[in-house]
């Protein structure tokens, strides 16, 4: 009987020291009461922001309940791409004892491949989530992540200058395409409003802003387009490579791009178009609050991006070291819920769940950001009857539900460095033709995402 009992506290000391067996970290038997970390990029909705707002009202419950658990943000400074190192290198050494990450929605195969995030129930993700949206949370048919606020490619544009330029047309939230747009800038040059200087800016500098760019022109060029696999792997041909380029050097020609487009990201293209040098600007939907704080209704307007526009936004992941999964799971649940989503629509993102866009019932019972020290808000931001940004359900909610996604992959990192490397010869003083700068990408997608 001892040497039984010994033989088995053996094992179950093993089990506890190597994991499953498979490669993973092992799982605490309890969550451990304290606080929950939550790390992620700035917020776009400022100091105090909507997520922190979030996030203290999941504390007051808490604190009321006495479950001994508190979440805690930790904002991590730095682009895009500098966060998603920060998080891979915490994660990966263990020096930073993170619970819940915010991933943009591109990582999410990375993390879940590198056992750096944890699976998590399927019923996370209900059917009120917008199904394109969902699909951004799995990873070979598992869900590792829940969506917490989205993104897609939007036009806006200026309504003063399309009238100042002699265009008739100045409710664009129907949608036009690309050759309609060229036609207005092309008026536009024969009647230039004060300041103005060229039709529209984007975000083509040499990092995450010029992929997104390219890959909303490759797949406006090429129906669906798939530029890797279910498992990852690059699988796009040089004749659909060639298609795109063409496509993204049509919409980056000079006589309608602003040339400091060309170095510029997402501040940088939102100020030249509010000091009215472009008439339209490709941004993200944070942009409609942020450029109605200093833009009239009559002078700004929004619509679908012409062609096909890229899904973007963060989801919420459990770490594989969180000793507060369950916690970290319930935590998640509220901050992604129909009331939390409401406010994050309420506040600029874009919410994840339909009801946040039809559902009058729906409100945020969060507190609101703190008003203005003369007493008086200072958001400008149209709204309709039900409190929405006026926009939201009529472009924005279509917007989402039409959107493509990136190239999913556990190598995106490989993947975009190459194909913003690459593309970047396209604005090169004297830029190779469509053949051979395909002929370019599709050799080295291939040693970027081998089989």
């Amino acid at each position: 009987m001892i040497r039984r009992l010994a033989a088995l506290l053996a094992l179950l000391l093993l089990a506890a020291c190597t994991g499953g067996g498979d490669g993973t970290r092992p799982e605490p038997t309890a969550d451990v009461p304290g606080d929950i970390v939550v790390a992620g990029g700035r917020d776009v909705t400022g100091k105090n922001g909507i997520r922190q707002q979030l996030i203290d009202a999941w504390n007051r419950q808490q604190e009321k309940d006495g479950t001994g658990y508190r979440a805690r943000l930790v904002e991590l400074p730095g682009s895009a791409d500098e966060q998603r190192s920060q998080l891979l290198g915490a994660l990966q050494s263990g020096s930073a004892a993170y619970d819940v990450v915010i991933l943009d929605v591109t990582w999410v195969p990375e993390f879940a491949a590198a056992g750096l995030v944890r699976p998590l129930p399927d019923e996370v993700l209900d059917t009120d989530v917008i199904e394109s949206v969902a699909d951004t949370a799995r990873w070979r048919e598992k869900v590792y992540s829940v969506p917490f606020n989205s993104d897609v490619g939007l036009l806006y544009y200026r309504r003063d200058h399309l009238r100042a330029g002699g265009v008739q047309r100045t409710d664009l939230s129907g949608g036009l395409d690309w050759g309609e747009l060229q036609a207005m800038a092309d008026s536009l040059d024969e009647n230039p409003p004060e300041g103005y200087e060229k039709g529209w800016t984007t975000q083509l500098a040499a990092y995450e802003g010029r992929t997104v760019n390219a890959v909303e022109a490759f797949a406006s060029a090429v129906p669906d387009l798939a530029l890797t696999d279910a498992d990852g792997h690059y699988s796009a041909t040089v004749g659909e490579l060639t298609d795109g380029i063409a496509e993204l050097r049509r919409r980056t020609q000079a006589p309608y791009l602003l040339k400091d487009a060309v170095h510029s990201d997402e501040a940088a293209t939102l100020g030249d178009f509010a000091d009215g040098r472009t008439a339209f600007l490709r941004h993200w939907p944070y942009a409609y609050r942020t450029l109605h704080q200093s833009l009239t209704p009559e002078q700004l307007g929004v619509a679908p991006l012409p062609g096909r526009a890229v899904l973007g936004g963060q989801n919420l992941a459990v770490t594989g070291a969180s000793q507060r999964p369950a916690k970290a799971v319930e935590l998640i649940r509220y901050l992604t819920g129909k009331e939390s989503e409401r406010c994050l629509l309420d506040a600029g993102f874009a919410a994840t769940r339909v009801s946040a866009y039809t559902d009058d019932a729906v409100r945020c019972t969060a507190p609101a950001a703190a008003p203005s020290p003369s007493g008086e808000s200072t958001d400008r931001m149209p709204r309709d009857t039900a409190g929405r940004p006026a926009y939201a359900r009529g472009t924005l909610l279509p917007a989402l539900r039409a959107a493509v996604q990136r190239p999913r992959t556990a190598l995106y990192g490989a993947f975009t460095q190459t194909f913003t490397g690459r593309l970047g010869a396209l604005f090169d003083d004297t830029p190779p033709g469509d053949a051979a700068l395909a002929e370019s990408l599709d050799a080295a997608l291939k040693r970027a995402l081998p089989d």
